[in-house]
């Protein structure tokens, strides 16, 4: 089952990469908590704009809920 909600993580990423990516952004699949939280590494000019908040919340998490409604929430994670 949890490989299936990952599956379908990745294909709604792969719906919104061409937005973020028209901004020299991107997102990637970091990995699903056993809370059901998504979390994701903004990449590219979404790591460091001042609108990376929002779009993390009205454009990513908003699609992920909505395309898949098993998940509770999206945070954005900093890997290094």
């Amino acid at each position: 089952m949890k490989t299936q909600l990952i599956d379908r993580i990745e294909e709604t990423l792969a719906q919104l990469r061409p937005y973020l990516e028209a901004d020299n952004g991107n997102v990637s699949f970091v990995e699903l908590t056993e809370d059901m939280i998504v979390r994701v590494q903004l990449e590219g000019a979404c790591s460091s704009c001042s609108m990376s908040s929002m779009t993390l919340r009205a454009g990513i998490e908003q699609s992920l809920l909505k395309a898949i409604p098993e998940i509770k929430g999206v945070e954005a994670v900093n890997q290094n």
